[in-house]
């Protein structure tokens, strides 16, 4: 199984998969293998059951600036119109309504200011301003059981693409397979990556492979991988698990997002019809720190370590962090919604937020859902960095979390493409006109 390629691409999930699709079909690259350590691909935090499901255009992520929503728009439109094109039977996705949902004369305001004067409904032309008469007729249930007298506002837009990741990533893979340059090897873990005088070897228990350029797109694991050769040195990691909880009632057609701090953008809440059964409403998610590079694995109880680095600095970060006045007061609220019965109670208000009329026996806490989700710690500055990283080194690139996650896949696969390229000198060539005649040119831009 072992080889001699120019280009290896370590992880099969989402950010993995979508480079390989980009080099395989797009570039004349002559050899490129992919290596993933589990059974299939896109079997941990790609699955589907272990994201929020969301395609994120920066339209209704209350907490991105204009330039990043920009940006994040570039991104979804890229991965928007390969799921057009690619799926028109909706396997892999669903497309919806989206809002953003604001309650009280503040969170009005706040709507009223990002789409007039901020400049978000000059970018996104579809994002409308509806109020509680029109939002009842797309979610009823958001509007029941609410104040009559309680403002409300909604922005929304139809581009709600809610998107198996999973599927996504394996259609990726399957596209590249088509190529007679592609080799993919599943079942196969990178024990050691080692730098030799013509790129570098990856040891496996099915032998070793070669190659002149490497990408390393293993989520978490990949600073871990960048840690031992070197690179990476004032990063550490906050491993964040995701949670969900269930309604089996369809209470929600789309998605429905509330409004987000800016300090911690992962903490609001949404509700959303799941992405292959929309009679069943996921609500959360809920995010709790775990000393593991996935979720539920011991064995990578071991690897944190390795990323966190068990030095002053990475002590001294985490305490900083942590004593922040209001991370942590969510950091130990989240504790109490793994709490048998307990943690529902405490997250039922949550749900409320969205949907005012749920009960307590209306919803439960979805069992083997949710994935881990990096957060960088900069022990220099000891600080959180909420941004993409990306650590690009000699001949070889690690891709730790792009951002924000799925969404923007293909286009840090095209920008990853264009660097490995520059490693490789320019012997090789991107035909990006293709590449985007296969993606984002299929996306529909009408209202």
């Amino acid at each position: 199984m072992s080889g001699k390629y120019d280009l290896v691409i370590v992880g099969g999930g989402i950010s993995g998969a979508s480079l390989l699709y980009t080099t395989a079909k797009f570039t004349d690259i002559d050899s490129i293998a992919l290596i993933e350590k589990e059974p299939e691909v896109a079997a941990i935090n790609s699955h589907h059951t272990n994201n929020s499901q969301t395609l994120h255009f920066g339209d209704i992520e209350t907490n991105y600036t204009l330039d990043k929503a920009e940006g994040v728009k570039t991104g979804a439109e890229l991965l928007a119109g390969y799921l057009e094109h690619h799926d028109p039977d909706r396997e892999m996705h669903a497309k919806r309504s989206k809002m953003v949902l604001g309650v009280g004369a503040d969170e009005v305001d706040a709507l009223e200011r990002r789409y007039h004067d901020e400049g978000f409904g000059d970018l996104y032309p579809k994002l409308r301003p509806i109020d509680r008469e029109e939002i009842a007729e797309i979610e009823p249930k958001v509007v029941e059981g609410r104040d009559a007298d309680e403002e409300m506002l909604a922005l929304q837009t139809p581009d709600g693409y809610v998107v198996d990741y999973g599927e996504a990533a394996k259609s990726f893979v399957d596209l590249a397979r088509e190529e007679s340059t592609v080799d993919v090897f599943t079942g196969t873990a990178v024990q050691d990556v080692t730098k030799n005088t013509e790129g570098y070897t990856l040891t496996t228990p099915q032998g070793p492979f070669d190659c002149d350029v490497a990408v390393v797109a293993a989520g978490s694991h990949s600073l871990q991988i960048a840690k031992e050769l070197g690179y990476g040195e004032e990063m550490a990691l906050l491993p964040v698990a995701g949670s969900f909880f269930l309604a089996d009632d369809g209470l929600l057609n789309g998605k429905v997002y509330t409004l987000q701090m800016k300090k911690l953008p992962f903490a609001a809440v949404h509700g959303d019809a799941d992405v292959h059964d929309d009679g069943v409403t996921r609500f959360g998610p809920t995010a709790k720190l775990v000393p593991a590079l996935e979720r539920g694995r011991l064995s990578t109880v071991s690897d944190f370590f390795d990323v966190f680095g068990l030095n002053a600095a990475s002590f001294l970060s985490y305490a900083n962090i942590l004593a922040d006045r209001i991370l942590l007061p969510y950091v130990l609220t989240n504790l109490l919604y793994d709490v048998p019965e307990v943690g529902r109670r405490a997250f039922l208000p949550e749900v409320q937020k969205v949907v005012p009329s749920v009960e307590l026996d209306d919803i439960e806490r979805a069992k083997g859902y949710g994935g881990v989700r990096p957060q960088i710690v900069d022990t220099s500055a000891k600080s959180l960095d909420m941004g993409e990283a990306k650590i690009v080194g000699d001949d070889i690139v690690f891709n730790i979390t792009p951002s924000p996650g799925a969404s923007t896949s293909l286009k840090n696969a095209m920008r990853d493409t264009k660097t490995i390229l520059e490693f490789f000198e320019e012997d090789y060539a991107f035909d990006e006109d293709a590449f985007r005649a296969d993606t984002i040119d299929n996306f529909p831009r009408g209202a």
